[in-house]
């Protein structure tokens, strides 16, 4: 849900790749075998990224560069990971349609389920059999479980700011240190040490 989650998202989907394809070794592939080894993928949808990426889809690849000569291997040697990121945006953006538009409407708060099915439908030709509305009352429960996590979320963190803001009060009038702040709030002690790295950062 947060694009910037204190690093790159990217990064985080090549270390899945690498991951997925170090583990292929004793189920894929043994001993010197790597010609067995099976290309992986990673997809993101971020649902809330900042403009500039809005309605964009984007793919990372490994590519082959000729710095001297052309000393060309087989694609199917080294295309081994695909890290795509779809970035959802919103109807007033460019290139709203296909697969972004379809997925905005999947993930929707604001959408009911029945007028996400009556929109699969009309709009993609997507016929409701049972199993297919089954898959997007799952997508509708997804929705509401991101949007309830990231209210819990936000609660935390207001909870947390109040908190630092508090401690912050009574170190300064008081001239307490940052242990006897925390003793007089009654800060629970497995959350102290969380408070204390948070005021070193501030």
């Amino acid at each position: 849900n947060d694009f910037y989650p204190g690093y790159p998202l990217i990064k985080r989907g090549i270390y899945y790749c690498c991951r997925m394809i170090s583990s292929q070794y004793g189920r894929e592939f043994t001993g010197p075998h790597y010609e067995k080894i099976k290309k992986v993928y990673s997809i993101w949808i971020c649902m809330k990224p900042p403009q500039y990426r809005e309605n964009t889809i984007t793919r990372y690849r490994l590519v082959e560069e000729h710095l001297v000569g052309e000393g060309k291997e087989p694609v199917r040697n080294y295309d081994l990971l695909s890290i795509i990121m779809l970035c959802l945006g919103g109807p007033g953006g460019a290139n709203y349609d296909g697969v972004l538009r379809m997925l905005d409407v999947l993930l929707s708060n604001e959408t009911s389920e029945a007028e996400k099915r009556k929109i699969l439908q009309d709009d993609y030709d997507i016929q409701m059999t049972q199993t297919m509305e089954r898959e997007v009352s799952v997508m509708c429960n997804l929705s509401k479980g991101v949007r309830e996590k990231g209210i819990a979320e936000g609660l935390a963190k207001g909870h947390a700011e109040r908190a630092l803001s508090d401690l912050r009060n009574l170190m300064e009038t008081l001239g307490l240190t940052i242990e006897q702040a925390m003793a007089a709030l009654k800060v629970p002690e497995g959350e102290r040490q969380k408070y204390m790295d948070l005021l070193e950062r501030q």
